[in-house]
């Protein structure tokens, strides 16, 4: 079983991902991605973006802003709801989830069922709890000159909003048939309580978000396909093993405010089973709200019929970090070869940071280097994500490519002088077969 110790040093000691603001110290709840990790970072929502719209004619994307009127969190609901249950030990003065730190408890918990199940402190042990406060996790900021209550206004907490205050935008300029969704990528912040398991839970992440409107009576046969799309994504693009993606069906009590159906999609992580993304059925709720507040009406007219109606919407919601989480932990492996333990992140190739490493086999023979050059700018002009590695010994650098997820490794050797093939090994079993350049 993968350990999130193994992975967390792999991506620090390869440079997928550092602690944010690291040369200071840290900053809790911030990660930065490195050179291979915004490679495969960018891997995934390109990826993502090409089966969710590009390769489809029902979606849209747009752009939001992140700094919105806060007028659209009052309508979402955010402002008087988006809220965790805080709760203090009033020993060591730590600061926790109530929900995450006592088990049969929901975000819903009351300062007296706190306290009778009263679960020791993580950080003293010791068991002197303060009241449940309810703590507003959007992150408050000031626009404009002046900073008073006229100057609030909130780092989205979600893309979903971006995309339903510019609903009417796209259906009054591209007008498009029901059903069809709207698609975002982006940063969203929540000043959560405790971020914790690496990339799992922090301050700032990104959001992959759908939102997809549909006729109110055909919301059940879209909320199927869309999901059994969502399962297609993860183990057709995404590499990720088939049986260990389960879905739960939320209960009433825990779904939110806005939504008659939610199905999470859960993973298991080196963590435990734990949320990778959900679907939810949220109605008609937030267009109904944007008329409220707004005053300007979110009805769609029906090409063919001519009826006026709102539209309800199916919101898949993916969260790129965790998506990076189950790649990352699906394709991480140690294994014997050669008489020692190797380890290869096994990664889908159309994620992999780099496709190919190019490497002459000794780099003091330059006709060797001079060969191998040509190979390798022939690939990158074909592939682009094409690394050179001339460093050590080639058993080191093939060690080094496994560890980094590169599939192929190109060697030029005095052989490809002779007859001009090259060596290819296969990252996964190791293999070592000659092909002509033009071949790869």
């Amino acid at each position: 079983m993968t350990k999130l110790d193994d992975i967390v040093s792999l991506c620090k000691r390869r440079g997928f991902i550092f602690q944010g603001s690291d040369v200071y110290g840290g900053f809790a709840g911030t990660w930065d991605y490195g050179p291979l990790g915004t490679m495969l970072k960018r891997n995934i929502m390109n990826t993502w973006w090409h089966y969710w719209v590009d390769a489809r004619e029902d979606m849209y994307g747009v752009d939001a802003a992140i700094i919105m009127n806060p007028k659209t969190w009052v309508a979402s609901g955010h402002t008087a709801t988006f809220a965790d249950p805080l709760v203090e030990c009033l020993e060591c003065h730590g600061r926790f989830r109530a929900d995450k730190i006592a088990d049969g408890i929901t975000e819903s918990v009351t300062t007296e069922e706190f306290h009778k199940i009263n679960p020791k402190c993580p950080t003293c042990g010791k068991q002197n709890w303060g009241p449940i406060r309810k703590f507003n996790m959007m992150f408050q900021t000031h626009v404009g000159p002046i900073v008073d209550a006229t100057s609030v206004a909130y780092l989205r907490p979600e893309t979903a909003q971006g995309i339903f205050t510019n609903y009417k935008n796209v259906v009054d300029t591209i007008y498009p048939s029901l059903p069809f969704g709207i698609a975002q990528q982006g940063k969203a912040f929540r000043n959560e309580i405790s971020p914790r398991d690496f990339v799992f839970r922090s301050r700032e992440f990104e959001q992959m978000e759908i939102e997809y409107f549909v006729q109110p009576d055909k919301w059940q046969e879209n909320f199927d396909k869309l999901l059994e799309n969502c399962h297609d994504f993860f183990e057709r693009e995404m590499g990720l093993p088939k049986e260990k993606i389960h879905d739960y069906e939320v209960p009433a009590s825990d779904r939110a405010h806005y939504s008659d159906r939610t199905i999470d999609i859960e993973f298991d992580f080196p963590i435990g089973k734990e949320e990778l993304m959900g679907i939810a059925y949220r109605t008609d709720f937030d267009l109904q709200n944007i008329t409220r507040e707004s005053g300007k009406s979110m009805e769609y007219r029906d090409k063919i019929t001519g009826e006026s109606f709102t539209p309800h919407v199916i919101e898949p919601s993916f969260g790129v970090e965790r998506l990076i989480m189950a790649v990352l932990s699906s394709a991480y492996t140690e294994e014997e070869l050669d008489g020692s333990t190797r380890t290869v992140l096994k990664l889908p190739a159309n994620l992999a940071p780099y496709k190919f490493c190019v490497s002459p086999l000794l780099k003091n023979k330059p006709e060797l280097v001079k060969k191998a050059k040509e190979v390798y700018e022939q690939l990158r002009a074909k592939y682009t994500y094409v690394t050179w590695d001339d460093s050590g010994n080639i058993g080191k650098r093939y060690r080094k490519q496994d560890e980094i997820g590169t599939p192929k490794c190109v060697v030029i050797d005095f052989d490809t002088l002779e007859d001009g093939t090259v060596t290819v090994r296969d990252r996964d079993t190791a293999e070592q077969i000659r092909l002509n350049p033009d071949e790869l």
